[in-house]
C-alpha cells in the first residue's frame, strides 16, 4: 500500500497546522491534532485534552493509512511519491480525491488541466481565499514537478508581522465577534495582536500566543453564529409582539381565538423559550462574550 513520505507528512502539518490541546470546531465538534475528529476512528477528542506532539504525529499517520492514503492510492494508481504526497495533502483538505476532474487529467497525463483543475478548489463559503490558493499552487508543483516547497505559515495560522487578504478577513471576522475596535487594513500588527488575544484569553480552550491558527479561527467563527443566532432570535420575538394582531413565532402555535393580551403573553413566552434554546447552544460563546465585555 503506498504511503505519504516523510518530508510529505511534514508538508501536510505545516499546511494544515497542528493543535496539541482539544478545541471545537466551527460545526461544535472536538477536535485535536491535525484536525482529527472521533469520526477519524483514531482518537476521541474531549474537553481539556492535551497530547504531545509525538501522539499527534502517531495519530495522524493511523488516520492517512486507515482513509486518506487508499482513497489516493485507488484514484491514482501508479503515483510517484512526490504526486502521491501532493493528492493526499489535497484529499486531506477536500476529501474530494474520487470526484476531482484534476485527476482525471492527470491520468491523462495533461499537466496543464491538472494545473487548472486544482487551481480551482480555492474557496471556502463561496469566497475564494488566498491561503487556499497558495496551497493549491503548492500541491500543484508538487504533483506535476516534484518540486516541495513549505508554507512560510500554515493557511489557517496568522500571526504578527501577516499582511494580505486574509489577514483583513481575520480582522473583518474579529469585528463581527464583536472584539472592539480593529483595524482591517489587511496588516497585523499591534493592534490586532492586541484583539486576538483578548480573544484568546476569553476562551479557556484556546492558548493567549496571539497566533491565529485552527482552533483561534474556529472559536471566532462560532462567536459569530452564536451573535447571529441570539439576534435573529431577539428579533424575531420582537416583531412577533408587535401589537395585538401579531403572528406567533411558528406562524400556526397559537389559537387565534385569544384575546389580544393572552396572544401577546403566549408570544412572548414563545420567544423567551427560543432565546433559552439559542443561548443553551451558545452558552460557552455567550459566557465568553461577557467575559470580554468585563475585560
Amino acid at each position: 500500500m503506498a504511503e505519504i513520505t516523510p518530508a510529505g507528512l511534514e508538508q501536510l502539518v505545516a499546511e494544515e497546522g497542528e493543535v496539541l490541546r482539544a478545541y471545537r470546531d466551527v460545526a461544535g465538534v472536538w477536535t485535536i491534532g491535525v484536525g482529527l475528529t472521533a469520526a477519524s476512528g483514531v482518537v476521541r477528542p474531549k474537553a481539556g485534552m492535551v497530547i504531545t506532539r509525538a501522539e499527534s504525529r502517531r495519530l495522524l499517520a493511523a488516520a492517512l493509512a486507515s482513509r486518506y492514503e487508499p482513497a489516493v492510492a485507488a484514484a491514482m494508481p501508479g503515483a510517484p511519491a512526490h504526486a502521491f504526497d501532493g493528492a493526499v495533502s489535497f484529499h486531506f483538505n477536500t476529501g474530494a480525491i474520487a470526484r476531482a476532474s484534476w485527476v482525471k487529467a492527470w491520468r491523462r497525463g495533461d499537466a496543464v488541466a491538472a494545473r487548472a483543475g486544482l487551481a480551482a478548489w480555492n474557496k471556502a463559503g463561496g469566497r475564494v481565499v488566498e491561503g487556499l490558493t497558495r496551497r493549491r499552487a503548492r500541491e500543484a508543483d508538487l504533483i506535476l514537478l516534484g518540486r516541495r516547497t513549505l508554507p512560510a505559515v500554515a493557511f489557517a495560522a496568522l500571526r504578527l508581522g501577516d499582511a494580505g487578504d486574509d489577514v483583513r478577513a481575520l480582522q473583518e471576522d474579529l469585528v463581527r465577534a464583536g472584539i472592539g475596535s480593529v483595524p482591517t487594513d489587511g496588516r497585523f500588527g499591534v493592534e490586532t495582536d492586541k484583539a486576538v488575544r483578548a480573544f484568546q484569553a476569553a476562551h479557556p480552550n484556546l492558548t493567549v500566543d496571539g497566533m491565529v491558527g485552527p482552533a483561534t479561527r474556529a472559536q471566532i467563527a462560532r462567536v459569530i453564529a452564536a451573535r447571529k443566532s441570539v439576534a435573529a432570535t431577539a428579533a424575531s420575538g420582537a416583531l412577533a409582539t408587535g401589537g395585538a394582531g401579531a403572528v406567533p413565532l411558528d406562524g400556526s402555535a397559537i389559537d387565534p381565538s385569544l384575546s389580544p393580551g393572552a396572544i401577546v403573553l403566549v408570544v412572548v413566552l414563545l420567544a423567551l423559550y427560543a432565546l433559552v434554546i439559542v443561548g443553551w447552544r451558545h452558552r460557552d460563546e455567550i459566557h465568553s462574550l461577557i467575559r470580554l465585555w468585563r475585560s
